[in-house]
């Protein structure tokens, strides 16, 4: 999967490589995901612009894909007002330049590593706007693995100091309710007290981060491998998880609690039954072993930091005059945990659908589940 576009130009585009021919894809459920992203309480302006859907524009016909590379297309709705400025041909009246890096943006080593001499050359693509190319391309993906029984959700379990009280033992069917909170959180005691951290902290012109949560229910065992460290599913996921703007941490399964345990507490026992085959009574691992799925429920968790861009400005300097000042104020969010969630979900998507069709092959989605059936018979895969 590869993006392109910038936040406030005409608009983004996706393409994924690599999906069987004969998936059906349905435009509502890809922009019901268009639209989980722009959720959340504590969103900026922009998202009272933008309203958000994906249109294909290559590798699918009568709803289901061809073989070839699949094109999404976001508009920009905002792009009306920023053509003089992002235009991708030159403009009469060029703009004035941005010379103001925020901290903790890409604006002041892009800047260097490129050789520019304005930071929107910059903001713009590293803005994570770009996001909305990959939840579009996402939930293709989704729509592949739900072909395969697999299904990709995702919640929020902090932001800032406030943690929620979520029980371990989650099952796909409580996630049916998880968008009906502002937060994106399943404890509504935990929900109502973010969604007051988040106002309290705007009102103080402050930003928020936070901890978000991604399952992936139905995986079969052995996707990934050991044999090599880029092999290793866990290698994918950490990175696709860390590609998302803000993310500064990744966890899977219990994660770093696991440092402070006994081994004995630490990992999770094998047990066989004729009934349910190989199963486990524990799930530390969060689905992975040796850089391959074990057949559990893939738990993964991605740590966002505070947004940079601030009402209130940080520190900075000119680029231009290298004097002190102020760093660029721009439309921004207070919050965007949420959203980050629903993001995290595309790109685990997107890992998981790779795996699968690494493992199991096939031009056409029947080749595909005929392998996938063959492969569970063959270690006799009962659960999921």
């Amino acid at each position: 999967m590869i993006t392109a576009g910038e936040s406030h130009g005409p608009g983004l585009t996706c393409v994924i490589e690599g999906l069987p021919a004969g998936m059906v894809l349905d435009r509502e459920a890809i922009n019901r995901d268009m639209a989980r992203r722009q959720l959340g309480h504590g969103r900026g302006g922009r998202m009272k612009i933008e309203s958000d859907t994906a249109e294909p524009t290559g590798g699918v016909r009568h709803g289901r894909t061809l073989g070839g590379p699949v094109a999404l297309w976001v508009a920009n709705r905002d792009y009306a007002n920023w053509e003089e400025r992002m235009n991708p041909w030159p403009v009469d009246s060029p703009p004035e330049e941005v010379h103001l890096p925020r901290p903790g943006h890409a604006d002041l080593a892009g800047v260097q590593k490129y050789g520019f001499t304005d930071v929107r050359n910059v903001l713009e693509r590293a803005s994570a706007r770009e996001t909305a190319a990959r939840v579009a391309g996402g939930a293709v993906c989704k729509a592949f693995l739900r072909a395969l029984g697999v299904e990709v959700v995702s919640h929020v379990l902090a932001i800032g100091t406030v943690t929620a009280a979520v029980r371990r033992s989650l099952e796909l069917a409580d996630f049916a309710v998880v968008d009906d909170s502002p937060v994106r959180c399943l404890d509504a005691e935990g929900s109502r007290a973010m969604v007051a951290h988040i106002d309290a902290q705007r009102k103080a012109n402050e930003s928020l981060g936070g901890i978000f949560e991604v399952r992936a229910y139905g995986l079969v065992p052995g996707l990934g491998s050991h044999v090599s460290f880029e092999e290793r599913l866990d290698t994918r996921l950490a990175a696709a998880i860390c590609s998302i703007q803000a993310i500064k941490g990744f966890e899977l399964g219990d994660g770093f609690a696991l440092t402070s345990r006994p081994g004995s507490q630490a990992h999770d026992e094998i047990f066989h039954s004729a009934e349910r085959g190989f199963y486990r009574e524990t799930n530390h691992a969060g689905g992975v072993e040796g850089g391959m799925t074990n057949g559990q429920t893939l738990i993964v968790r991605g740590a966002m930091k505070p947004l940079p861009t601030l009402t209130k400005p940080l520190r900075s300097v000119d680029i231009a005059t290298l004097e002190p000042a102020e760093a660029l104020r721009e439309r921004t969010d207070s919050c965007t945990v949420p959203a980050a969630g629903v993001v995290g979900e595309a790109m685990i998507a997107y890992v998981l659908a790779g795996a699968y069709r690494e493992k199991f092959g096939g031009d056409q989605l029947a080749d595909v589940l005929a392998a996938l059936a063959a492969y569970r018979a063959r270690i006799d895969w009962r659960s999921s």
